[in-house]
């Protein structure tokens, strides 16, 4: 699946915010006839300050997808606007300035192509929390709105598919051993309504699942199988690839793992073998956004054989996190190779890491004279 656009109203800073990741939008009404299917970006960076809703619209987009739709929290009370603000207009740039609302209940409003979840279907599916009604829409219309929406919960909750991971920007490593413990309900399990955690640093450890999912790929290779084997093959060789192409700032490789420990190694261009504990911290968190992308594809499309290829949407608070300058510069491009089947959607405070992209991958926030947060897209997006 992919995410095509996302409406947020009454979340964090957010008063009524339009997001659209569709790279073809669709024509007017008179052009209908020639419509085709929409698009969604492969990569879109979120620039902006601390303070700007990065966070909060990851965190309403996690709680918004098939298989996952929650209500969301009540915003915090703000001063009431006086007046509007007109958006500025600079060449080749876009903004977007929220629209006054009244006091309600939060909603997010996410459109999702569902692609090879479901072929047969070329438009999007909208999916919203419980009891939120869309405007102009007619009580008939919602009530069928929602019933499809209840059969795709069902299917991802029973079938499969839908893949879905998100990072959060409060995410460390411990010094926690590899425990393998009932791989079948643990690492193999596809759970699509897991919930995301973006603020709680004592949920946000990913050592040990890290860990996991490279130990695993490679054990599971190793052993005999019962008519599984193309499985475990597929899933150690995406694990190898994935990791070796993010790694490769560093000059390292994946090399399995020490019979000794079990835990993941690293080998050094002068083949030296480095512990996983023992990485730089900015290696680690890029191994980790490659092995837990292919551990929930592997949970997700069990059968697949091209697990890079698939179908994933990865969203990731404070990507730059740790990350050297000369790392930033090719954050993305890194991203892209190494999963090139995922939609990454990526937020930042980098300037570095903006001013890197491709000027249609950026989407910046600002907050606006008198409250609220102003969307700016374009080729100068970066420099507001």
């Amino acid at each position: 699946m992919r995410l095509v656009g996302l409406q947020l109203v009454g979340v964090g800073p957010f008063e009524d915010l339009e997001l659209s990741l569709d790279d073809t939008p669709w024509p007017t009404d008179e052009e209908a006839a020639e419509r085709t299917a929409p698009s969604a970006r492969p990569m879109t960076v979120l620039f902006g300050a601390d303070g700007t809703g990065k966070t909060s619209l990851l965190a309403a987009l996690a709680q918004t997808r098939p298989g996952h739709a929650l209500p969301l929290l009540v915003a915090p009370p703000r001063h009431p606007r006086v007046g509007t603000v007109e958006a500025p207009e600079v060449a080749g740039l876009t903004a977007r300035a929220p629209a006054p609302r009244e006091p309600g209940t939060p909603s997010c409003v996410a459109h999702w192509l569902l692609s090879s979840d479901d072929p047969a279907r070329p438009h999007p599916l909208v999916v919203t929390g419980p009891n939120v009604s869309l405007e102009g829409e007619t009580p008939e219309v919602t009530t069928a709105r929602r019933r499809e929406q209840a059969i795709f919960d069902r299917r991802a909750q029973a079938e499969g598919g839908f893949a879905f991971l998100s990072l959060s920007g409060a995410r460390w490593f411990s010094r926690a051993p590899t425990v393998l413990t009932a791989p079948e309900r643990t690492l193999l399990r596809h759970d699509v309504r897991a919930s995301a955690t973006f603020d709680d640093p004592t949920r946000a450890d990913l050592a040990r699942e890290t860990k996991q999912a490279l130990a695993y790929a490679t054990i599971a290779r190793a052993l005999p199988h019962d008519g599984e084997g193309e499985r475990f093959v597929a899933l150690e060789a995406a694990m190898r690839e994935t990791v070796d192409v993010l790694l490769s700032p560093f000059g390292l490789v994946y090399a399995g793992v020490d019979p000794r420990t079990l835990e993941p190694r690293m080998r050094a261009d002068d083949g030296e073998l480095i512990a996983f504990d023992a990485l730089p911290r900015g290696a680690r968190h890029l191994a980790s956004f490659g092995a837990l992308g292919v551990r929930a594809l592997a949970a997700a499309y069990p059968t697949r054989e091209d697990l890079r290829q698939a179908e994933i949407v990865i969203t990731i608070d404070d990507v730059e996190s740790q990350q050297e300058p000369a790392v930033l510069r090719d954050l993305t491009a890194l991203l892209r190779r190494a999963l090139p089947g995922a939609q990454w959607i990526v937020a930042t405070s980098s300037h570095a890491l903006a001013a890197a992209c491709e000027p249609d991958q950026v989407i910046a926030l600002r907050r606006a004279a008198l409250g609220g947060v102003e969307l700016f897209d374009g080729p100068l997006a970066v420099i507001h």
